[in-house]
């Protein structure tokens, strides 16, 4: 098949070469011209897709970038994979998304296969998307699917091709359409009812983990008043075989799924009037923890004012080069209030918020492990004093 997958970030990378792999002939179209250039000079920008198994698909043809919308013409399938992030305010930002779909309609051929991968508020794909795409494409015969993407960053045991897919389309046409094209790369694919069931079913995924992430939060908090390791309790509790599944703790919860996707859940919640007080607790436990570790810095160092400390980890999860939504901002933004001057390692990351990080060293008053990497060799903090907000010691 002729594809076309819109973004290539996290989401739309590995889909590309997945499909690439599998013999479709794969257009990737991203806005940013500079990840466009890298890209088709085999140079991945995304950890989970390395350089030379991107110069393999390009190298057999099946693959190149583009930051033109014109390769949707000739396109039997188009997925869209672009960020619907959080705007300044908490709420769903939907003009990426939006965008995209204008110039995807724009240029859609005849009787293509569009295909969201994005997250999305149930009643998007049937209402707003379809909208979109009826009102600009010349064609009216297109069908439309959802899709979610299930993308773990830095995951060894599940990628593409073996985590189950999850399809549903607004017509039995688009979804054994849909069918068809993942079958041929991702080992299961399960159908939904309704585009709605999917949609929500995705939310669900990373609310779930969202609450779960939020309680296990609170507990730790609870431990630490108790002089325990959360830790340990946690896999003390772990080694029942049945209706347990652990959670860790951190500095509150980050990426492009686990804080926002719980925040699409809750917005078309107050549109219909239903109830999410278990979201809206979990969110104010998370955006607690930043104060809560400044009191614990605070009490192992006294007063923080003109203390220096070391954050390290500021990516959202370990292994991975991603800041979106990550814990790390909150913590520094808060210790800095309290008169700390705080710099931040991250090797993976190297610029973030107009700040470079720094060496690892000794000359610090306190370290606070955010998100450190497996790769960080702390020997060198040499005795000084580490607060971990994951928990244990």
């Amino acid at each position: 098949m002729r594809v076309a997958i819109v973004g290539q970030g996290y989401v739309g990378l590995p889909l590309a070469v997945a499909a690439a792999e599998a013999g479709h002939t794969v257009v990737g179209i991203d806005v940013d011209a500079k990840r466009v250039g890298l890209l088709n000079d085999g140079a991945s920008p995304v950890s989970d897709v390395s350089d030379s198994v991107l110069t393999e698909v390009i190298s057999s043809g099946n693959y190149k970038a583009s930051n033109s919308y014109t390769s949707i013409e000739t396109a039997d399938v188009v997925c869209l994979c672009v960020p619907t992030p959080l705007n300044d305010s908490g709420a769903p930002d939907l003009s990426a998304f939006e965008s995209a779909l204008e110039a995807v309609g724009a240029n859609l051929g005849a009787s293509a296969l569009v295909i969201i991968e994005s997250t999305i508020s149930p009643g998007t794909t049937r209402g707003l998307a379809s909208s979109i795409l009826s009102s600009v494409s010349r064609h009216t015969d297109f069908e439309l699917v959802y899709s979610p993407e299930r993308i773990d960053p830095a995951n060894q045991k599940w990628n593409v091709k073996n985590t189950p897919k999850l399809v549903a389309g607004l017509s039995d046409e688009g979804t054994k359409r849909a069918i068809h094209f993942y079958s041929s790369f991702v080992e299961t694919v399960n159908v939904g009812s309704s585009v709605e069931v999917i949609e929500t079913a995705k939310l669900l995924e990373n609310s779930f983990r969202f609450v779960n992430i939020s309680f296990i939060n609170e507990l730790a908090v609870f431990c630490s008043k108790m002089g325990i390791d959360v830790r340990e309790v946690i896999d003390a509790a772990a080694t029942k075989p049945y209706g347990f599944m652990p959670f860790y703790p951190s500095a509150g919860v980050g990426g492009h799924c686990i804080p926002v996707d719980p925040a699409y859940l809750a917005a078309k919640a107050r549109e219909v009037g239903a109830p999410t007080r278990f979201i809206d607790l979990a969110n104010e436990v998370n955006l607690s923890m930043p104060s809560f570790f400044a009191g614990k810095a605070e009490g192992i160092r006294g007063t923080l004012s003109g203390k220096k400390i070391l954050v390290v980890g500021v990516a959202y999860k370990p292994d991975v080069s991603d800041v979106r939504e990550t814990p790390a901002s909150g913590l520094i933004k808060v210790l800095r209030s309290e008169g700390a001057i705080v710099s931040w390692h991250d090797h993976l990351v190297l610029e973030w918020n107009g700040e470079s990080s720094v060496p690892l060293a000794s000359d610090y008053d306190l370290v606070v492990l955010v998100n450190p990497h497996s790769s960080v060799d702390l020997s060198v903090l040499d005795g000084v004093p580490v607060l971990n907000t994951r928990g244990g010691v």
